[in-house]
């Protein structure tokens, strides 16, 4: 889908107008109807305010076939620590990878489990 349909699909979501949407992030309806239509391709700044304001990332905005996050997620802790696990030694991040599989493990045997009874 088009930059300028996930933009109105969103908004549409949140039931804005394109002046709604356009005083959230500074700009005009005449804008976001460009924005919309394709006339228009929103500068790097402009996608940020959009990402923000309709609380998705802006990889689901540009690229087709991204998966929709929301920009605020409860897991953006957890994500962090995941980016940051890519600068550990290969032994570190071997270790990690074992406790990580474990703690899976556990998981799908606990919800087996539970799942049988």
């Amino acid at each position: 889908m088009p930059l300028g349909e996930r933009i109105k699909e969103l908004r549409t979501e949140h039931n804005w107008s394109q002046a709604d949407l356009g005083t959230r992030i500074g700009a005009d309806s005449q804008r976001i109807s460009r924005y919309e239509t394709g006339k228009l391709t929103p500068a790097i700044p402009a996608l940020i305010r959009l990402a923000e304001t309709l609380n998705v990332t802006i990889d689901y905005l540009i690229i087709e076939g991204a998966p929709r996050r929301p920009l605020d997620d409860a897991n953006t802790e957890l994500a962090n620590r995941l980016h940051q696990l890519g600068q550990l030694d290969p032994d570190d991040r071997n270790a990690i990878l074992h406790i990580l599989d474990g703690l899976i493990a556990k998981n799908k045997v606990r919800n087996a489990l539970q799942n049988a009874s």
